[in-house]
Formats: C-alpha cells, sequence, structure tokens
C-alpha cells in the first residue's frame, strides 16, 4: 500500500507517541508499505517548530530517510488540484496533503475523520 502520512502522524512516529492508534502504528511500520512524507509536512513542521509550536529534529529530512520514510514533492499539478476541491476543510496544509493523495492515489493516514468528506481514502 501506498500511504501518505498527514503531519500529525509523522510527529507521532517521530516522536513514538501514544497518540499513534495502533493500527496507523502498524501500517507505518510494516515495510510492505510504502509510506511518504509530502513536502508540504515538511514545511509545516519547519514553520511550526520555527514559530516554537512544537518540537521536530533539526534535521528532520534525514531523519525522516534514517525511519525509512520517502519525502514527496508538493508539484505543479499537486496545486492545481486545489483548484477544484470543496471548502470541506479550511487547513490549507490538510488540502494539500488531500490534492497530493487524489492526485497519485495514496491513502491518507490521519486520524482528522473530517478528510473523508473528499473522497480520499483513509487510514
Amino acid at each position: 500500500m501506498r500511504i501518505l502520512a498527514d503531519t500529525h502522524i509523522v510527529l507521532w512516529w517521530l516522536a513514538d507517541d501514544p497518540a499513534l492508534p495502533a493500527a496507523l502504528r502498524g501500517a507505518v511500520a510494516d515495510s510492505r508499505n510504502d509510506v511518504l512524507v509530502s513536502a508540504v509536512s515538511v514545511a509545516e513542521i519547519s514553520i511550526k517548530a520555527s514559530l516554537g509550536k512544537l518540537e521536530a529534529p533539526d534535521d528532520l529530512v534525514a531523519t525522516l530517510a534514517t525511519e525509512g520514510l520517502e519525502t514527496l514533492p508538493f508539484t505543479a499539478d499537486h496545486a492545481a488540484r486545489l483548484r477544484h476541491l470543496p471548502w470541506h476543510h479550511r487547513d490549507p496544509f490538510d488540502r494539500m496533503l488531500v490534492a497530493q493523495a487524489l492526485s497519485d492515489g495514496l491513502v491518507l493516514a490521519t486520524v482528522d475523520r473530517r478528510l473523508s468528506d473528499y473522497g480520499v481514502p483513509l487510514l
């Protein structure tokens, strides 16, 4: 399965946070799955870390690679998809992740069930 991890899933995974549900933890840990982290999530984490809103590794991209997580670029095609998304959700980072998942046929790993309104498959 090709999985796009929502930003909070990435943070919980890196911190070994018990808030990460067991099913999602298992999916990320399963070597048969390709787990992707969007450049959008890297940007969101970097912005919020710089504002002191969360803790994240200084070498985030290297840490993701060490954890076996692939990074996924945010492309112009992904950006263009945003135009056609209904406004079920106002968070721009989440909307960009939905656009990527829909465009690339990915399953979105998230605890935010509101994202199901977009018809994106959720894990």
